[in-house]
């Protein structure tokens, strides 16, 4: 049976779930959308990916600064059925959750009650996770702590970062969030509390978390390079400037030298740095204010010596 839904999210990993609310059949009655921002050199604003998606669909589109008061109202007058979220970026006050009769279910991109909070993705990939997956769950005024409805588990490749694994995830999600509503609507579906001796909850991602520790392992570091890209991304001085990491590799040798010795440096070899366990091999990098590059590349008639 064709439901009335509000969906609401903002960025890639949202898409494929509205994309399949509208592909079942369902009347999506709005989309809400955080506000638009600025971004680039030009502070040109540009459409978030769910909005733009909505917008070449025709639906109605929504962006309220707060889900609270104005937020609230264009909700009310919608009257839908149910309510579903996929990285809306708002944590929806009660008021809004008591608007849709059926609940409001979010597509979250971990396996519950573990990764809960806003950066699930990342935080899989940082600590070295190798299974993760999506929850369809019943949003309640916590964060990610309402009844589970529907898990699938997703496998984490070794070659996985942030938009790969997300790309995964979101297609995963937008299969599960079908599911659900049907299971729902047959009864099929029973909510289950989360065990809360199981849950983990990971902030947002900050600026500073970029920073080069090499007193990590190199395995750690690899972990938080797949896990902090794009953004913040890890980066370390050096003595030709603040390199970003693109991408890196442990090589299978141990060493003796203190944490942060450049051990290799040249086109052959690439750049090779002592960690706190391991060593360290960057295979592309990006010098500031310059494009990404091998390193073997970059490393044609200059080298790195030092780095912090």
């Amino acid at each position: 049976m064709s439901l009335r839904i509000v969906f609401m999210g903002t960025p890639d990993y949202a898409v494929p779930s509205l994309k399949s609310l509208v592909d079942a059949g369902h009347q999506v009655a709005g989309v809400f959308c955080q506000p638009d921002k600025a971004s680039g050199r030009g502070k040109k604003v540009r459409f978030g990916p769910v909005k733009q998606w909505a917008k070449e669909h025709n639906l109605p589109v929504f962006q309220p600064a707060k889900m609270r008061g104005e937020g609230v109202e264009i909700l009310q007058e919608l009257q839908p059925d149910l309510c579903v979220t996929a990285a809306f970026g708002q944590i929806l006050p009660r008021a809004a959750l008591d608007v849709p009769p059926m609940g409001t279910v979010n597509v979250h991109a971990s396996l519950l009650p573990k990764y809960r909070g806003s950066s699930p993705i990342n935080w899989c990939l940082i600590n070295g996770e190798t299974i993760t997956g999506v929850t369809t769950m019943l949003t309640d005024r916590g964060v990610d702590t309402g009844d589970i409805l529907l898990k699938k588990e997703v496998e984490i490749l070794p070659e996985d970062g942030v938009p790969s694994l997300t790309q995964r995830l979101s297609i995963e999600g937008a299969k599960l969030l079908i599911a659900t509503i049907e299971g729902m609507q047959s009864g099929a579906v029973i909510p289950t509390p989360q065990d809360e001796s199981q849950a983990t909850y990971y902030p947002m991602l900050t600026k500073d978390m970029g920073r080069m520790d090499w007193s990590l392992s190199a395995q750690e570091i690899v972990n938080r390079i797949r896990g902090l890209s794009p953004w913040p991304g890890v980066s370390f001085a050096s003595d030709i400037g603040t390199i970003k990491i693109i991408s890196a590799k442990v090589l299978g040798q141990e060493t003796s030298a203190a944490p942060g010795t450049v051990l290799a440096s040249g086109p052959k070899e690439g750049l090779q740095v002592a960690a706190g366990n391991g060593v360290l091999d960057i295979t592309h990098l990006q010098l500031s204010g310059s494009k990404a590059m091998a390193t073997s590349d970059f490393l044609r008639g200059r080298s790195i010596t030092k780095v912090q």
